[in-house]
Parts: structure tokens; sequence; C-alpha cells
């Protein structure tokens, strides 16, 4: 039995714990929200002491076989395509080394022509001896498939349901592999099986009722720590950001909302570790961050080749999911000279910039918290 089984029953028969995480989704005055944040900032300081883990996403391709509403990469967006080579990889990773960061986000439409398991293990094993810490948000694979990940060195899995609510789901994703609801909730299941150490879960919030996706995505959570205990969590909240396909969110979900879901979470997943992305801008990263948050990207580009204009000699277009190439005079190409990104990015600081703003703040940037060497005899 998986959680598949137990999403539509689990929130209301999630004993205590759920009980407790619904109470403190009520809503809640100026002062009961500050008191909220108080207790959540106390209990982060007790477990993780002042640190924020820095990380970089790395976008290996924006190639994409399915239509999610939302989603810049969905497949029958017009946009700027590519797929780095290993070596365009290796740049891409080797810029972000220089910059300090030594836990890197590997980041990929979903497109098995483009996107295979064969082609991850060869930028997982391209990167691995300079960045220690590596993970992977792609299409859902496989346990075999991501067994062989995992002893190449992968130590972490990303992976949002984007929204727990069924209907909801079949209404957004209309073509493509990622139309299997059940498929994708599943795979986190299938990763711990695998044997990855971290897993990160979350909901992209915008698309249903905010108060419905916590429950279910807590509900989540729970189900993991007590059915897949010998791995580490991470949960994330991300929210509806400008891209290609011009979506608009569907739901609102207010910045009172977010600082309430992270002190929820934070208080009753007090050992839980919590994302904060640069969708968010740099005034609301730099006021959340003391009071909950474990882990936040910083310098981020969400198209491939984005630091360094690696694979813009690659360049084409896709029209209804076809593939067409660009013309010597195509102005379009000549303006843009790179891959179109997921989303629109709100916080643009450079990386020391935001490792600065977290020392003002009295917190701990780290930017390598992990080495394979741990483990070895």
């Amino acid at each position: 039995m998986s959680f598949v089984d137990l999403l539509d029953e689990f929130p209301a028969k999630g004993g205590p714990q759920m009980a407790k995480f619904r109470s403190l989704l009520r809503p809640m005055d100026k002062g009961q929200l500050e008191e909220l944040a108080r207790k959540s900032a106390q209990i982060t300081r007790q477990q993780f002491g002042r640190t924020i883990r820095l990380f970089a996403p790395l976008y290996l391709s924006n190639e994409c076989v399915n239509n999610c509403s939302y989603c810049g990469f969905s497949r029958d967006n017009p946009i700027l395509r590519v797929t780095l080579t290993v070596d365009q990889v290796v740049s891409e990773a080797r810029h972000l080394a220089n910059l300090g960061f030594r836990s890197i986000l590997l980041v990929a439409g979903e497109h098995p022509r483009f996107v295979s398991d064969g082609y991850l293990l060869e930028c997982i094993n391209a990167i691995h001896e300079f960045i220690p810490s590596l993970a992977i948000e792609v299409g859902p694979m496989e346990t075999e498939e991501y067994r062989s990940m995992v002893k190449a060195g992968c130590e972490g899995l990303v992976v949002y349901q984007e929204t727990y609510d069924r209907s909801t789901y079949d209404l957004l994703h209309t073509a493509g592999p990622k139309k299997n609801f059940a498929w994708r909730l599943e795979c986190p299941e299938r990763a711990y099986a695998a044997g990855f150490r971290r897993i990160g879960i979350g909901a992209l919030f915008g698309l249903h009722n905010w108060k419905s996706e916590a429950e279910r995505l807590a509900a989540h959570l729970a189900y993991l720590q007590q059915h897949c205990w010998k791995a580490s969590y991470t949960v994330s909240f991300p929210r509806i950001r400008p891209a290609a396909g011009g979506f608009q969110p569907i739901c609102e979900f207010t910045d009172a909302n977010f600082l309430q879901l992270v002190c929820a979470f934070r208080i009753c997943f007090p050992d839980v570790g919590i994302v904060l992305s640069t969708r968010e801008t740099e005034a609301f990263r730099n006021g959340i961050a003391p009071l909950g948050i474990t882990s936040m990207s910083a310098g981020s580009h969400t198209e491939p080749g984005g630091y360094t204009g690696e694979g813009s000699d690659s360049l084409h277009l896709t029209i209804r999911g076809k593939r067409v190439e660009l013309e010597d005079d195509d102005t379009t190409a000549n303006e843009k000279k790179c891959a179109t990104g997921q989303f629109g990015i709100a916080d643009n600081r450079t990386p020391q910039a935001v490792a600065a703003s977290l020392i003002a703040s009295d917190l701990d940037p780290v930017w390598k918290d992990w080495e394979q060497a741990i483990l070895s005899p």
C-alpha cells in the first residue's frame, strides 16, 4: 500500500499531529501570527542552529513532452529550447563551483529522447568529483533507474506533486506522462526504495485552495516519515511566477499565508528542512529566512545554459511540440540568444549578496554540508 491509496482519507485520519497542523492554519490576527513566528524561529534554532544551506539549480534541458498549463516548458509553448551536452553541463557546474556552491540541483523537463537515465548518469559522473552534493528534479522514473544514480553519487531527489487535488490535476495536465497522478505521487516512495538519502516534496501554490494543499502535503510528509524513515525530508511551497503561456494563479496565496504555512510545518515537523527559492522577492526572503527556513537557492537561472551562455549555438523553436530550426535572420534568436526559462526569478541577487544578507541577519550560510566519504568504511 502506498500513499496514493490513503490520500483522500489520510488528512482526516492523521491523528493528533494532523489535528495540530490543521489548528495552526486557522485564521489568525497579526499578534497571533507574530507569536507563531517566534515559536517557529525558536524551534528552528534548537533543531538547526543558525545555518542556512545554499544551493543552485542547474537546468539541463527545457525540452518537454508534457502539456502543463502553468509551466513555461509546456510542450505547446513556442519557446526557444536546448538540451546541454555533458561538456556544457560541466562548464555550468564549474561556474557554480567557482561561485562557492558545493550543492547543485539538476533540473530538466520530461523528454525521454533527450533526458534519459543514461544522460543523467553521464552528467552526475562528470561533475560529482567537484560537486559533492547532487540532487535531481526531473520526470519520475522507475526504482532501478534511480538506483544507478544513487550508486553514481546522487544523494537527493526533488519531486513536487504540483497539486494534490485530483480534479485540478487532471484539468491542468492535458498531455504527456505527467497526466498520471498516481505515478507522480508514488515517486518519493520509489526514490526511497532506490536509496536516496534526501527527498524533497512540495506543491505549487496558486493552483488550488492553499489550506487543502497544505493539509495533503503535510499528510504526505507524515506518511513518508513513518514508512520511509531512513531518509531525511525537505518541503517547499513554490508560488506561481510569470512564465511562457501566461498562466495566472487560480487561488490566492498571500505572504501571510506563506509565513503561516512555514511556521505550521516547523512546529509540527521540527526536524524537516524547509526550502525557499528565488521565486520570492529579496525583501520577503530576508524577512522569512530566520523564521523557519533551512535551505535557500541563490543566483538562480531557470534556463539551460543560463549561467555561462552554454548551448546557445543549438537553440531551436518548438511549435506545438514540433522542432523548428532557427533561420539565420530570425530576429527572435538574435535578440534572445539563450533558451527560455521555466519561470521568472524574483530575487536576482548574486549568491555572495544573498550570503552577506544572511550573515547580516545573524545567520550562517553553508555552501557544503555533505561529502560521500562520510559513508566510506
